[in-house]
């Protein structure tokens, strides 16, 4: 899973980047609103972590945005505001969860997890393609019966080609995926990532569209 997070305070904002890098995602770190709008309407993320307070605006403006241009990605609101009246603004704007700060990272860890979990039942079901089945909430494969360990740069380009099955996927949009781990990623990098999954999951799992991408077929 790819995460956005939008946090200004470097100390906090390091210390989650790396929590959640370290749990295997994929992490864009931005400081500024403007930032964040850039990075949404670029890359499709998993979930949004979203400070309230950024130095060129309100978090719950940027929230409210998003969802007049009908952007479904899953947020988490994380503010040092304990009011009752600040948590019910942000799930009135369209917030998915809510964390105080300071919060545990194991309870971040934990709510990352639940909101993906939710959105991914409800926009994407387990999918099954053969003898394979893919639970993109529970960050889970298994190949007939059997669970199949996938590493976090096979699994970025797994979600991604599973979420658009039946449609070809550009080598851009899947290094994508890629380079929100944080080090630069070599030219063949998809080629190598496909290959890996094609060993663990079937030759014929996924095929390549030459010239445009690659493609799990929807039947």
């Amino acid at each position: 899973m790819r995460v956005l997070l939008v946090e200004d305070d470097h100390v906090l904002g390091s210390a989650i980047h790396s929590h959640i890098e370290h749990q295997g995602h994929g992490v864009d770190w931005v400081t500024r609103l403007d930032e964040a709008s850039d990075a949404c309407r670029t890359v499709e993320y998993g979930v949004i972590l979203l400070d309230l307070s950024l130095p060129d605006g309100r978090g719950l403006d940027f929230l409210g945005a998003l969802r007049k241009r009908h952007d479904k990605t899953p947020v988490i609101i994380t503010t040092a505001q304990d009011q009752v009246a600040v948590r019910i603004d942000g799930l009135n704007a369209g917030a998915d969860d809510y964390l105080v700060k300071p919060f545990d990272l194991g309870e971040l860890t934990a709510r990352l997890a639940a909101v993906a979990r939710r959105y991914a039942s409800s926009a994407l079901p387990t999918t099954v393609i053969g003898a394979v089945e893919i639970d993109l909430g529970r960050h889970s494969v298994t190949r007939a019966g059997h669970d199949v360990s996938l590493t976090s740069r096979e699994w970025a380009v797994l979600d991604t080609l599973v979420r658009r099955r039946g449609s070809i996927v550009s080598r851009d949009t899947l290094e994508d995926g890629l380079y929100a781990f944080g080090a630069e990623i070599e030219s063949n990098a998809v080629e190598v990532f496909v290959s890996r999954i094609r060993k663990k999951l079937g030759r014929d799992f996924i095929t390549t569209v030459r010239g445009l991408g690659y493609r799990i077929d929807s039947a």
